[in-house]
């Protein structure tokens, strides 16, 4: 992978891996967990899909054993997350939309993330796709289990095909447009919108 492309990759894993942190937490908050139980949630949530990703495309040691940047990501976007969201009024539906939003990026950056490892690493391209989804989705199955919540991607209607489609459109455009970032960037919006308006359409 050039350098380039291999600086976006890790980008986009330390923006996501902030963002599910950040979701985790305030799902933590709305089932009481303490900081350390915020924060434990926070790293199983961020960590999860792409240790699964890395565990299936058989690259072990998984990405933060290797790189205590993600780690060192997730922890302190726990804490600081769960002191903020502490302090939200707890009606009105407040901490639950952060919590869409914030997964909503996630998904989206996680997405793209996992195409591009799965790529990288000589997946076939529906491989690829797939690897991609289970990046972007694990995390949240395993923040909702563990808060035992039905999770999100068997309830809300186009999570997991809003990732499926994220993905193909990533992988079509990164073909046919020599520029990498506008696949990225192109592929990231169209997900968070779809996302976006799927949550505006549940609160209605």
């Amino acid at each position: 992978m050039p350098d380039i492309l291999l600086q976006l990759s890790v980008l986009l894993v330390i923006i996501a891996t902030a963002a599910m942190s950040a979701s985790a937490t305030i799902q933590a908050v709305r089932h009481e967990f303490d900081a350390f139980g915020a924060t434990v949630l926070a790293v199983a949530t961020a960590m999860g899909g792409g240790t699964v990703r890395d565990i299936l495309l058989g690259q072990t040691p998984v990405f933060w054993m290797t790189d205590l940047t993600y780690l060192a990501t997730a922890i302190p976007v726990a804490l600081i997350a769960f002191f903020w969201v502490r302090n939200l009024d707890s009606g009105g539906g407040k901490r639950l939309r952060l919590l869409m939003y914030f997964d909503a990026i996630g998904l989206a950056l996680f997405t793209i993330a996992g195409v591009q490892a799965a790529l990288a690493a000589g997946s076939p391209l529906p491989v690829a796709i797939i690897m991609g989804c289970i990046t972007g989705t694990f995390g949240g199955i395993i923040r909702d289990v563990l808060c035992n919540v039905t999770p999100i991607v068997l309830k809300e209607d186009l999570y997991a095909t809003i990732s499926l489609l994220g993905g193909t459109l990533f992988i079509l455009l990164s073909n046919v447009i020599p520029n990498n970032n506008v696949a990225v960037w192109a592929s990231f919006t169209a997900m968070l919108v779809a996302r976006f308006l799927v949550i505006a359409r549940s609160k209605k």
